[in-house]
Order: structure tokens, then sequence, then C-alpha cells
């Protein structure tokens, strides 16, 4: 059975939220209060997953943002501020390791259509319609399962995974400019999100 690739696309890009969420907040709030346990529970329902450990004392003990992104309610529901990247209907999803899908990153980039294989214009215009939409599809799957948790700006962001194996871990969103979502670690090690706040997202990343 073929996918059409087009649809899934359409349907997989309303999982993000354009609505005021998505727009930084009018008065900037530098460190928001903490959540009490009743609303994080209740943020944890609703998204249909749970905050991994450090992330949750963080909300409870520390603040609903201030170095991260803020997690408050809506009229759309629990979610972050400031975030239209976070892909809401794939954070129950695991996230995968990038290793998981390198191969069939190869093949998709291999099977761009190209114009010199189409002598009609129009069927050209087609195929790379389809491939593209696939293409979106697979670059929205890769941050499955996380949380776009902070901007760093010139279009790269932190991830934390929420979902899955690696649950916990924190990982630099750097396709701006590498086409590569890398893991941040600290001596070698995974960083911890306590660990993390006291750093910056690049000074971890093994480029």
């Amino acid at each position: 059975m073929t996918t059409d690739w087009i649809a899934e696309d359409q349907r997989i890009a309303r999982g993000r939220r354009f609505d005021e969420l998505s727009s930084p907040p009018a008065i900037q709030v530098a460190s928001p209060p903490p959540l009490s346990e009743t609303e994080i529970c209740e943020a944890e329902a609703e998204l249909g997953i749970a905050f991994p450990d450090q992330y949750r004392e963080y909300l409870l003990r520390q603040s609903a943002g201030g170095a991260v992104n803020r997690l408050c309610r809506s009229a759309a529901g629990w979610g972050w501020h400031g975030d239209s990247s976070t892909n809401y209907d794939l954070l129950t999803t695991d996230f995968p390791h990038p290793d998981s899908y390198r191969a069939y990153e190869d093949e998709l980039d291999a099977r761009e259509p190209l114009t010199q294989d189409f002598p009609d214009p129009n069927a050209y215009q087609a195929a790379w319609e389809h491939w593209d939409a696939e293409y979106g599809v697979f670059q929205e799957r890769k941050t499955s399962g996380a949380v776009f948790i902070q901007d760093n700006g010139c279009g790269f962001s932190t991830l934390l995974v929420v979902t899955g194996p690696h649950r916990g871990s924190l990982w630099f969103d750097g396709r701006a400019t590498c086409d590569q979502i890398l893991p941040l670690n600290l001596c070698g090690q995974p960083v911890s999100f306590m660990d993390w706040l006291a750093r910056r997202s690049m000074d971890l990343v093994g480029w």
C-alpha cells in the first residue's frame, strides 16, 4: 500500500500548536513560580507523558519556566509557552536515537527526484512534492517523544526526551547547520537536567 505522504505530512503538522502558546508572552516573566503537584499531574495526564524526575522536581521546587520554556495552561490546554516546534501528537511516541534512522535518511536523500529524470515538468513537480512531504514527515518524527525545552537562537534548540528508552536525556537540535540531532554530554556521560541548567547547551555538544 502506497503512503499518501502529502496527507500524512499535513496530519502530523497539526500536532504543533500555533496558538497563544507559540508566541512570546507580552510580559516576560524571568522566573515564574513553581507549579503545584496537582497542576503537574494534570499536565502529565493531559499530555499523556510522565515528566523526567529532575525536570518534574524543577517544576515543583524551582520554577515553571525561567531558563526553559514555561510550562503553562492556555485555552488550548497544557503546553510550553513560546514553543511552536514541539509536536504534541508525537509526545507519547518513543524518541528515536539518530543511529536508528541513518540508513533510511541516506536512502531518502538518494531518492530525491531530479529534473533530468522527468521529461514532463508536471510529473517532476508531483514527484518532488510527494518526496518533500515524506521528507517533512521524517524530519518531524526525528523529535518524537521530545520537548523543545529551550530556544538557543539561530534555529538551534535543546530537546528534553520525555518518552522511550532515552527519557530524561538532553539533545541539541543542530539541524539548522549540521543537519544533526546530537546528545549533550558532560565529562563523557549524558548530562543530567540539573547539571545542564548551569551550562550552555553548545558547550555540551561533541561536534
